[in-house]
């Protein structure tokens, strides 16, 4: 089989043993309706068929009072399949339900599970974040759909089967005719599928593109700019132009799928109306009975439906497998696994502090080097301040040190030992990190202090004393429920705050890590004012003795402070040494200097 046609099938059986792991209790019993629900139609026809002749037989005699229990028991039968048929439709309806609730819920935990085990560099990459959109979307219903698909096919194969053993005896030759006369209909529509799936693919960019268009339009974060700025209309404006092309490509893909998909049921449709005429013929010339017509006719009505419905079964079986492959292509995202399995400091360290040998870096796709040729070390106890326009490849320093990415080449060391080689949970233990775009999490402030170390969030004596050493006594004091107030918009109750509360409410959350001894603050107090901001290095400054300390700032009289300043321009280490040696130098740090001084004078 072409690997094009069966890749669908092994997408299939994926999510068929996906369904069965997420509810196998529902889904033996999605097995079992369906068996029920398979039998029941060729059962209420063929009693059908006994009850016409009974009546005819009846009517013939001329004694319908001789007759009548037996008609009677026979429809009282046929009203007990019916009443049957009906209760397993409606059960089939509500155990899909159930399965579909819970399927999802598991699916999507799925999905987040494994974002979870991903690096930072696959949610910096768009190709990426198309896999993830892809598979987000279709994760609620597609696998659930399969499943579906492959019970209907199954129901409709053994309800086929039954006609066609009433049928054969008639003529096989028309049972050929009428089936194969299905098929055409069927292959247009799973080209119409394939066509679906692939402008779908295609358009995930833009479709990501649409989204963000959307949550810029309506959300909170975006809403002051939007208004003040007046960018509201060149905003719709771009939105209409995308979703008039979606619904635009949509439409022409809809009217040549349901066009052919008419003409080419037309031939199944004129087969039957055929085998109608040639079965009332055959009525007609006394070849069968009444009863016999009736039965036919339902069975060749009944049993074109069936096998058409297995071809649509089939049909859509293909185009939601070619949707889980989105799925499956994201769950198989390949994940670097630590190279290190080290868990403890060791007891005799060739040296105490962090290193940078050699190191440079490459984002994902880019030639540009962000770093190139770092050496620099940082004595256990002592601080660096990294200095340097934006995009001088500060952030991307921190985001080596706490191994949210490798070295593309050289290595960071912690006490003589390769970062590589820590156990990656062990290592971040010891770091304590607030970056610049920090998280403003919509949960109380108490949770989103103690987020900082997860698991001390109910230690209160810990949280209270972070709170303290970020800064956000006053805030806490203010807010009318404290701690348990609920922060940002997003739900009842909440209180939105200024920058410069998130930003210690994210200070805080920093020092909730009492027993990190790297402390690592990347523009801290950009969004605090001037005492305020002396009050957090103030207590920094404390609370960092005996700690290594990495602090990236643009003003001065904070960066003057570290043991050590780095100056960093267009990712190369060009100046490091105290303050006092650099400026003594007139190179570029005191060029900087020089000039946000004159800013005071």
């Amino acid at each position: 089989m072409p690997v094009r046609l069966k890749a669908p099938f092994v997408q299939a059986r994926r999510t068929v043993a996906l369904v069965w792991r997420s509810s196998r209790r529902g889904t033996a019993a999605l097995a079992a309706l369906t068996l029920v629900a398979a039998a029941l139609p060729p059962s209420i026809a063929y009693v059908g068929k006994i009850i016409v002749d009974a009546v005819l037989a009846a009517r013939a005699a001329g004694s319908a009072e001789v007759f009548t229990p037996h008609v009677v028991a026979w429809v009282a039968i046929e009203f007990g399949l019916v009443v049957a048929m009906s209760l397993t439709e409606r059960t089939l309806s509500l155990v899909r339900q159930m399965v579909g609730a819970r399927l999802g819920l598991d699916v999507n935990v799925l999905i987040l599970q494994k974002a979870q085990t991903l690096r930072l560099q696959h949610f910096e990459d768009p190709e990426f974040y198309d896999k993830l959109t892809r598979a987000r979307r279709e994760a609620s219903s597609r696998p659930l759909a399969v499943m579906q698909a492959n019970f209907d096919v199954l129901r409709n194969a053994l309800t086929l089967t039954a006609y066609i053993a009433l049928l054969v005896v008639f003529s096989p030759l028309l049972v050929a005719t009428l089936f194969l006369a299905t098929i055409p209909a069927f292959v247009a529509e799973a080209k119409f599928s394939a066509a679906a799936f692939r402008l779908r693919n295609w358009r995930s960019p833009e479709s990501r593109r649409l989204s963000y268009l959307e949550s810029v339009l309506a959300s909170d974060t975006h809403a002051k700019e939007v208004k003040l700025f007046g960018v509201g209309a060149l905003l719709m404006a771009r939105y209409r132009r995308l979703s008039e092309g979606f619904n635009r490509e949509n439409n022409q893909l809809a009217v040549r799928r349901a066009f052919w998909g008419w003409t080419l049921s037309l031939l199944s449709t004129a087969a039957f109306y055929g085998c109608y005429g040639v079965i009332v013929m055959a009525t007609v010339r006394g070849t069968l009975t009444l009863g016999d017509m009736t039965l036919y006719l339902v069975a060749f009505r009944q049993g074109q439906q069936a096998f058409q419905a297995i071809l649509t079964a089939v049909g859509g079986m293909y185009e939601n497998t070619l949707y889980m492959s989105n799925l499956f292509e994201f769950l198989g995202v390949p994940v670097a696994e630590p190279i290190g399995t080290r868990t403890l400091m060791p007891e005799t360290a060739p040296e105490q502090g962090l290193r940078f040998k050699g190191v440079g870096f490459q984002y994902p796709g880019s030639d540009k080097w962000a770093l190139r040729g770092v050496d620099v070390f940082i004595p256990k106890g002592q601080s660096l301040a990294l200095v340097g326009e934006n995009g001088a490849g500060k952030t991307t320093f921190i985001k080596l040190l706490t191994r949210l990415y490798e070295p593309t080449e050289g290595a960071v060391f912690l006490d003589g030992k390769d970062i590589r080689n820590w156990d990656e949970a062990a290592l971040r233990r010891r770091i304590g990190v607030i970056f610049q775009d920090f998280s403003r999490y919509q949960f109380t402030l108490r949770e989103s202090v103690g987020l900082g170390s997860v698991e001390h969030l109910e230690d209160d004596a810990r949280i209270e004393r972070a709170v303290d050493r970020g800064g956000a006594r006053n805030l806490v004091q203010r807010l009318a429920n404290g701690l348990a107030t609920q922060l940002g918009r997003w739900f009842e109750g909440g209180v939105e705050l200024s920058g410069g509360e998130w930003q210690k409410v994210a200070l805080s959350r920093a020092f909730m890590r009492e027993e990190a001894d790297i402390l690592v603050l990347d523009e801290p107090t950009a969004a605090l004012d001037a005492e305020a901001e002396h009050a957090v290095f103030q207590r920094f400054r404390a609370l960092a003795d005996g700690r290594t300390t990495i602090l990236v700032s643009h003003r001065f009289p904070t960066v003057r402070m570290a043991d050590e300043i780095l100056v960093l321009e267009k990712g190369r280490m060009i100046e490091h040494g105290t303050h006092q040696a650099l400026l003594a130098a007139s190179g570029r740090y005191a060029h900087l200097f020089t000039l946000q001084a004159q800013g005071y004078q």
